[in-house]
């Protein structure tokens, strides 16, 4: 056992140990994968050399920008922001998911409200 195991137990078995690790991070990934739906894959809990659960993830679908249908991008990176920030306590990582799934949504929106403004001015 390395001293990093010892001083994260005070004085758990290291079966409680794990049980607890695996469940706060599996609650953390499962939260990502529910919000995330369609666009999410499977979690994956990493673990470190002395078997303890250190962290995980879901792989997520990031949108791509459609110009000709910005609605659906729209829609697809609402749903990666809303998983990226699902769990009650969003990692670094998740914040720039999150960041860069906003990102696209603003170009879905320019070139929405780019079409918008053109059907206005052909109606005029």
């Amino acid at each position: 056992m390395s001293l990093t195991l010892n001083s994260a137990m005070n004085g758990k078995s290291r079966q409680d140990l794990i049980r607890e690790r695996y469940n706060h991070i599996y609650q953390h990934e499962l939260a990502h994968k529910m919000a995330g739906g369609q666009y999410a894959g499977a979690i994956h809990i990493e673990k470190d050399a002395n078997g303890i659960p250190v962290s995980g993830h879901v792989s997520i679908q990031m949108p791509t920008l459609d110009k000709n249908n910005p609605n659906k991008t729209i829609q697809h990176a609402d749903t990666v922001i809303k998983a990226a920030m699902a769990p009650s306590d969003p990692s670094g990582q998740d914040y720039k998911v999150a960041a860069s799934a906003r990102a696209i949504k603003m170009q879905a929106l320019a070139v929405k409200n780019n079409q918008q403004g053109k059907k206005l001015d052909r109606q005029a």
